[in-house]
Order: structure tokens, then C-alpha cells, then sequence
């Protein structure tokens, strides 16, 4: 895997990047981010002042130690929580002027999102729940069928879409769930700690999908702890107490190849200790 250079990109007013992408829309723009909470009588800051730009067709992976503030900063970027103060449009949107409502429409026109616990619903089958978004988007039955029936194709279940999730292992639950997120082509796939239910062959599996979502132009931005799945984004994002502590672009060329190859070292150091002296 290769670093290059640390990125500090700066949001301009507009939402816009304001270093070498001059004039691209991002797709997430956060500028003095702070979130503040009321514990006991006393101010718990979750970020304070954030600054972040997402270009579009990025692949971002957020890092941080519990109580760093990257779920917080999920909640936000996801349009589930808003900031006490600061700044956040989300593909050109100022979020901070929307009620409730507004807020509930650009999550689902805007945003697919991936969790680590699937979130399917056990009584629909695979197409169903894929058609979900979509029905609250107000799509004729026809319409979703037809892009459900898509979405699940580009994540390898065509041969799965009557199945519901219990007959289902967990990798395939999580391919239904991308495909729920990208059945109504959001401007952006957010995944919570994707792979924290997988195994390692579907951890694999799974990553390597983001990885091809992203190169067929998807902006991605991840929340995980693990370092091997966050080789595979193209830049990384790490939070230490509610403040940026390091951006920088890589290059993610053999992220794939790098993690079989680490897990297989694992395994073979497993198999020494297991063999008898």
C-alpha cells in the first residue's frame, strides 16, 4: 500500500473544495463541526470543530478509539444527529436548515446506509428488503422491483433474491444490505462498521465489493477500528478526542492481496503454537 501526501482540503462557503478540485460539488462538507452534549451539569464536547471535505467518488475510511468521536461524526454525516454548531451540506444541501422531516427525505434520497448488524427485516425476502428505500421514496411497485432486482445482481444474489435473511450466512445478509443502499442510487454509501459481524473470507468478500463500488465511481465513507479493512479506502480519516489527528491519501492497489496475506500468516503462527513440541 502506498501514502502519499497529507491532504488538508478547505470547504469554501458554498460547499464547495476549496484546494486543487476548485469547483467540484462535495459530497460531504463539514467546517467547524462541533457536537456538545450536557452530562451532569457539565459541557461533554463528542467533536469539537471538525473540518471535513469529501469529493465525489472518494472512498473515506474514519478511524478511531472508543469515545474518539466517530460515531458522533456518523450520526452527523448520516443526517441522524445535527451539530450544536458549525457547518455540514451534504451533496450541496445545508443541513442545519432542515426540520425533521427534511432531514428523514435526504436520508433516503441522499444517503445508503450499511450497518454491522444488517438491519434486515426477518419476514421480507432479499428483494423486499432491498425494495424498502425505495417504497418510502414513493417508486410504483414496478420501478423497484426492476432497480432492486439490479442492485442485488451487482452484488452477486441474483440467485438469492426470494431467500430471507435466517437462510442466509452473515456475508450474504450484508450483500443484501449494500444492495438496499445503492438500490436507490444515493450520492453516498456510509457503512458503520460493515465487517464487524464477518468472518474473515466474507470480511474479504464484502471489502472487495466497496473496493468496486468505489471504482465504478460510488463515493464510500466507512466508520471501522480494523486496520486491514481500512486498507482498502483511498484515504483515511483518524479522530482522537472529537478533533481530526490525521488525513492522508493512499493508495490502495494491494489492499486485498496485503490482507489474505496477513490472515494467512496469522493462521500459519496459530498452526506453530497448536503443533506439539
Amino acid at each position: 500500500m502506498t501514502v502519499l501526501t497529507d491532504s488538508n482540503p478547505r470547504m469554501n462557503s458554498d460547499g464547495k473544495i476549496g484546494t486543487a478540485n476548485v469547483g467540484e460539488r462535495a459530497v460531504i462538507a463539514l467546517a467547524d463541526v462541533v457536537k456538545r452534549y450536557q452530562m451532569g451539569g457539565h459541557d461533554v464536547f463528542a467533536t469539537r470543530g471538525v473540518s471535513l471535505v469529501v469529493p465525489r467518488g472518494e472512498f473515506v475510511a474514519i478511524m478511531g478509539a472508543s469515545g474518539s468521536g466517530k460515531s458522533t461524526l456518523m450520526n452527523i454525516i448520516g443526517c441522524l444527529d445535527i451539530p450544536t454548531s458549525g457547518h455540514y451540506r451534504l451533496d450541496g444541501v445545508n443541513i442545519r436548515d432542515l426540520d425533521d422531516s427534511e432531514l428523514s427525505r435526504i436520508r433516503n434520497r441522499k444517503i445508503g446506509f450499511v450497518f454491522q448488524g444488517f438491519n434486515l427485516l426477518a419476514r421480507m425476502s432479499a428483494v423486499q428488503n432491498v425494495e424498502l428505500p425505495m417504497a418510502y421514496a414513493g417508486l410504483k411497485a414496478k420501478d423497484r422491483r426492476g432497480r432492486a432486482e439490479v442492485a442485488l445482481n451487482t452484488v452477486g444474489l441474483a440467485d438469492r433474491m426470494g431467500h430471507f435473511p435466517s437462510e442466509m450466512s452473515g456475508g450474504q445478509q450484508q450483500r443484501v444490505a449494500i444492495a438496499r443502499a445503492i438500490g436507490t442510487n444515493p450520492a453516498l454509501i456510509l457503512a458503520d462498521e460493515p465487517t464487524g459481524n464477518l468472518d474473515t473470507a466474507s470480511t474479504i468478500d464484502l471489502m472487495s465489493m466497496f473496493a468496486d463500488l468505489h471504482a465504478h465511481g460510488r463515493t464510500v465513507v466507512m466508520i471501522t477500528h480494523e486496520e486491514d479493512v481500512a486498507a482498502y479506502a483511498t484515504r483515511v480519516v483518524r479522530l482522537r478526542d472529537g478533533v481530526v489527528v490525521g488525513d492522508h491519501q493512499q493508495v490502495p492497489i494491494h489492499a486485498r492481496d496485503e490482507h489474505v496475506a496477513h490472515v494467512h500468516a496469522a493462521t500459519a503462527r496459530h498452526d506453530d503454537r497448536e503443533q506439539p513440541s
